[in-house]
């Protein structure tokens, strides 16, 4: 296969070499290489400045990231064997961590497979594309796919934004047997996962790991889950033995799914439900006198660029201080994060500040982040990017 050049400035493959995966428009050299050359994910070889061969990338003439390395063997392109061989080797990690099938199977960057996000759900895989290299060689993901994993159906769920930013069409596409929602198990609890009309993939894998640190400190309390989504962190701590858990969220869509994932497990007279904006419910409760044992926050991203950060930091610093108040004496706080631009010492800053505003004491007893399935990328910083502290707050 003959690869047109992608041509490097000088100094510009210092990163590269260095091991990360991303071309930036500026670090390319346009007189000799014009990025308007080459179509939204055609494959390239990448030549520094020296034509020294740096690998293959796929190329988006139109982005600020424009290039992505797929492999650093100009032999190897992005094709149906490279994919099954990461497949392959994405599979191995997630089989030494779980022994069920049901978990990330493929994240992004920090698997080699830049632009892709697969989520197993048993038999059903759920797909995630968001560059334009990858979208590309959708045939070539499906076979990978169903020759490592056989699977009985494969849903495309390429609606999300960040799409957008590769100029990519949104679509939903399935292929074999995919229900409007799909089982799935995670730290011995039963769920329902709305692969169709929820969030993302329908299920956010990536807290595991901290949810099941949650339940050693559950048994007999009062939880309250805040941006609850479909009940992953009230659940099961329910299931683990709270005796009272609430869960809010502004989608009543999402809080039916609470309840038919609480009653999957027999739980449905210790689980309940509020719908309405965060900020407005804590308001309401803290103005109620309510009072929980450990109060949950698990937000969307607060700060999705760096024009965010400092209104992000904000929202943060303030839903921080209400779940405070929220809390009984000797309370527990879990406060998560998975905004990458907000680094661990700001949330844990954030938390202090908020004890101090209260006239409290917060101690750190657990730090949590990407459990051992989810693997970071060493060289791009955007791949470590979830964080959870456990906080118990004490009277000053």
């Amino acid at each position: 296969m003959s690869l047109p050049p992608l041509v490097l400035k000088s100094q510009a493959d210092k990163r590269l070499r260095r091991g990360h995966l991303w071309v930036y428009s500026n670090e390319v050299d346009t007189g000799k290489s014009p990025l308007r050359d080459f179509e939204p994910g055609q494959q390239a070889q990448l030549l520094n400045h020296r034509k020294q061969s740096l690998g293959v990338v796929t190329v988006n003439p139109n982005t600020l990231i424009c290039a992505r390395l797929v492999s650093r063997d100009q032999r190897y392109p992005l094709n149906k064997s490279l994919l099954v061989h990461r497949l392959q080797q994405a599979a191995a990690l997630r089989r030494s961590c779980f022994d069920k099938p049901f978990y990330r199977l493929v994240f992004g960057d920090a698997d080699l497979l830049p632009g892709l996000v697969v989520d197993r759900f048993g038999d059903v895989l759920v797909v995630q594309i968001a560059s334009a290299g990858m979208e590309r060689v959708k045939d070539d993901i499906v076979q990978a796919l169903q020759q490592c994993f056989s699977p009985s159906g494969i849903l495309l769920r390429n609606d999300h934004g960040a799409r957008e930013l590769e100029n990519l069409p949104a679509y939903v596409e399935t292929l074999g047997e995919v229900a409007d929602a799909v089982e799935l198990l995670e730290n011995d609890t039963r769920f329902l996962a709305p692969v169709r009309s929820g969030q993302k993939t329908g299920w956010f894998y990536d807290h595991r790991v901290n949810r099941a640190c949650l339940q050693g400190h559950a048994a007999g309390k009062r939880v309250l889950d805040m941006f609850s989504y479909v009940g992953g962190w009230g659940v099961q701590a329910a299931r683990a033995g709270a005796g009272r858990v609430v869960c809010v969220d502004a989608s009543r869509q999402a809080l039916d799914w609470v309840a038919e994932n609480a009653a999957l497990n027999g739980l449905q007279a210790r689980v309940e439900t509020r719908a309405g904006k965060a900020v407005e419910v804590m308001k309401h409760m803290i103005a109620d006198g309510e009072r929980f044992d450990i109060v949950v926050l698990d937000p969307p991203a607060f700060i999705k660029r760096r024009r965010d950060q400092h209104a992000g930091e904000a929202a943060y610093r303030h839903i921080n201080d209400m779940a405070m108040r929220l809390l009984c004496r000797d309370g527990l706080l879990v406060s998560a994060s998975c905004s990458m631009h907000l680094p661990r010492a700001a949330l844990t800053d954030i938390i202090r500040g908020a004890a101090r505003h209260l006239d409290r004491h917060a101690q750190l007893i657990y730090q949590g982040g990407q459990g051992l399935d989810h693997p970071i990328h060493p060289a791009i910083a955007e791949t470590d990017y979830l964080k959870a502290a456990f906080a118990r707050v004490l009277a000053a």
